[in-house]
């Protein structure tokens, strides 16, 4: 699973928030690294720079193998909210994508990722 992060140019201190970034996703999301390709993580800062509440975004796009991506948003006061809150996003929306391909009704299915076994 590769992560590439992405940032705006009000975000500051890139290398540090990358591996932060890195840590967390990691971490949050690192069960489904064999069927995730990539995960994108976009920041950006809405106010550009001036205070407010909630002016900090993060998107955040998996790319599960041979499936279309999925994104989620999460907006927060502090960027370490808005990534962390965003993974915890994908990792629910995860379960229930990649777990209703493999579990059907509370058994396993006759399918895996679409084709027959």
């Amino acid at each position: 699973m590769h992560i590439q992060i992405n940032s705006d140019d009000n975000i500051a201190g890139r290398e540090q928030l990358a591996q932060d970034v890195e840590a967390a996703v990691s971490d949050i999301l690192g069960r489904f690294s064999d069927r995730i390709t990539r995960i994108e993580v976009h920041l950006s800062d809405k106010n550009a720079g001036k205070s407010g509440s909630n002016d900090k975004r993060c998107l955040m796009e998996a790319r599960p193998a041979g499936r279309q991506p999925i994104a989620v948003t999460q907006d927060a006061d502090t960027l370490a909210d808005a990534y962390s809150g965003a993974a915890r996003k994908l990792r629910r929306l995860l379960d229930s994508t990649l777990g209703r391909a493999n579990d059907h009704k509370g058994a396993d299915s006759i399918r895996k990722d679409g084709a027959e076994v």
